[in-house]
């Protein structure tokens, strides 16, 4: 019986390798303007099972803001650490993936609550964050194409 709990346990815990390989679509250096503010983000391949990003924008010639990411599995679960402006990571749990989109979601979290990429049948890349701020619902999203 014990065997067999630690058999499952394991199982269990490995469940979603290799779902960063599903993602593989968000690879590359993708870029946009909005507003005169020149962004670029840029996607590792998902080997090792994991994806590695950074995004920057840049306004006015000088460096407005910056991002540090991972999509990795983390205790059974396929996770997005978001780390902005060089600020410890927060996690972001997968809570669906698809073949051309991905949302993740850390309903504790203060704003955004959920994260969500896409690419669109022109090959775009949308990212989207959502949630309420103040009892208020928030959004933001932006474009991409890919370089």
């Amino acid at each position: 019986m014990k065997r067999t709990l630690v058999i499952l346990a394991l199982l269990v815990a490995t469940a979603h390798a290799g779902d960063a390989e599903r993602l593989a679509w968000l690879e590359g250096r993708w870029t946009g303007t909005q507003d005169g503010l020149a962004m670029e983000e840029i996607w590792s391949s998902p080997a090792g099972d994991a994806l590695v990003g950074m995004h920057k924008d840049v306004k006015g010639g000088a460096l407005v803001g910056f991002e540090f990411f991972r999509i990795a599995p983390d205790a059974g679960k396929l996770v997005y650490f978001a780390s902005p402006n060089a600020a410890p990571p927060t996690r972001f749990t997968a809570v669906e993936i698809g073949e051309r989109r991905v949302v993740f979601a850390n309903p504790e979290h203060d704003f955004p609550q959920r994260i969500l990429y896409w690419l669109d049948e022109r090959g775009a890349l949308h990212a989207r964050i959502e949630g309420t701020v103040k009892g208020k619902t928030r959004a933001e999203e932006w474009t991409w194409t890919k370089r």
